[in-house]
């Protein structure tokens, strides 16, 4: 009998856990990584996020992260529910069971509620890294799948195969958000890694197109963090972060707090400006509707920043 999950399970097959006997019904996929693929699963009433490794050790190893966080986090109920293995056509299946986190990537996000709201999800997202770091740990492969964001911008980190301890070597990335391949650094696992792959989500979600266009045009030695803040540059939503985009991708902030201090105090000044700019080009009594809008927006960010 191997242990394995390179094949992929399809839905319907349930699950029984060999050591704990609870059982899981696979619903379906919401992703597949590097080190396993991750199902939605059904037991009893309750829907749980199932991951099915690739290696035993690589499982083991996210599972004793994500237990670590729980004890430390103090998590009422924990994130890591379940681990075990399964059988399933001659194969034994390693598996750990979480929460189930709703929400849809940051890209799908910001296209069905608007670019705008990338301020709040931004600070929100670097709160949460600020935490992992505190704990010990880089999340190391940020990317929009891996960042799931529900109602008023609340941000969930899922698939945590990258998270790597601090000074070790980056154990899972994705190579247009990877400091290295944009020769900005190494790919030791520290805060910075974390904040550089952080700016160029902004600009993967933001700008794409022009994003994905360049990485197929550069050469290898010609990739560097000039070439990313050329796009901030020419970008009307990214260029008002340019000052934050810049400390980023250059690895200047000495943390994620710091990081997300500057991002807060960087989104207020342009909520400022925009207003400022408002008054200049539109009648008087128009430009007091916007500011009075926008005051009702910033707010209502600044609560939500605060939850």
């Amino acid at each position: 009998m191997t242990t394995s999950s390179d094949a992929r399970v399809p839905a319907g097959t349930v699950l029984r856990g060999k050591w704990n006997g609870r059982s899981y019904r696979l619903e379906r996929m919401l992703g597949v990584g590097a080190n396993g693929q991750v199902y939605m699963a059904v037991s009893g009433l309750r829907t749980y996020a199932l991951k099915i490794g690739m290696q035993l050790e690589d499982l083991q190893a996210e599972a004793n992260v994500l237990a670590s966080l729980d004890q430390r986090e103090r998590r009422r109920p924990p994130f890591l529910l379940d681990v075990d293995d399964a059988e399933w056509q001659g194969r034994v299946l390693p598996f750990y069971v979480m929460q189930y986190v709703p929400g849809v990537p940051v890209k799908t996000y910001l296209a069905e509620h608007g670019g705008a709201w990338y301020g709040v999800v931004g600070y929100r997202l670097l709160n949460r890294l600020a935490e992992l770091h505190a704990a010990g740990w880089a999340f190391g492969d940020v990317k929009s799948d891996n960042i799931l964001v529900t109602d008023y911008g609340r941000v969930s980190l899922v698939d945590y195969g990258g998270m790597t301890a601090m000074g070790r070597s980056v154990r899972q990335f994705t190579e247009v958000y990877d400091r290295g391949y944009w020769s900005a650094g190494s790919r030791t696992a520290d805060p910075s890694y974390d904040v550089f792959s952080v700016a160029v989500l902004w600009i993967h979600a933001l700008d794409g197109k022009r994003l994905l266009h360049m990485t197929k045009m550069l050469l290898p030695q010609n990739r560097h963090p000039r070439e990313l803040m050329a796009l901030v540059r020419s970008h009307a939503e990214l260029k008002k972060m340019e000052s934050w985009m810049e400390l980023a991708l250059y690895g200047k902030f000495k943390d994620a707090r710091e990081a997300s201090e500057h991002w807060r105090a960087r989104m207020r000044a342009a909520a400022e400006e925009a207003v400022h700019v408002s008054r200049g080009k539109v009648p008087g009594w128009m430009a007091g509707l916007f500011a009075a809008s926008l005051l009702l927006c910033v707010s209502a960010a600044a609560i939500w920043l605060l939850q």
